[in-house]
């Protein structure tokens, strides 16, 4: 019977290492994103403490919408922080 063929194993090559690449997000987006979250809150806390005279009294329940806006806008925002 015909000896098979030794097969030789090429030595264990790594592939090679990356340097990861980090994505830096700009310096504004944090406080953006903050300063977003903040005012939205702060509105609705004072929609509900002065019952509709502050924020703008003219809005009626539309305050609502407004300071959830501002949080849903800072939601967007943190979107793009890195």
């Amino acid at each position: 019977m015909p000896k098979s063929r030794v097969r030789t194993k090429a030595a264990y090559t790594p592939p090679p290492t990356r340097s990861p690449k980090k994505a830096v997000s700009p310096p504004w987006v944090a406080p953006l994103m903050v300063g977003l979250f903040l005012v939205g809150i702060i509105w609705l806390i004072l929609f509900y403490v002065s019952n509709n005279a502050i924020p703008a009294p003219g809005l009626g329940n539309w305050n609502l919408l407004v300071g959830f806006g501002f949080i849903v806008a800072g939601f967007g925002v943190s979107t793009q922080w890195r």
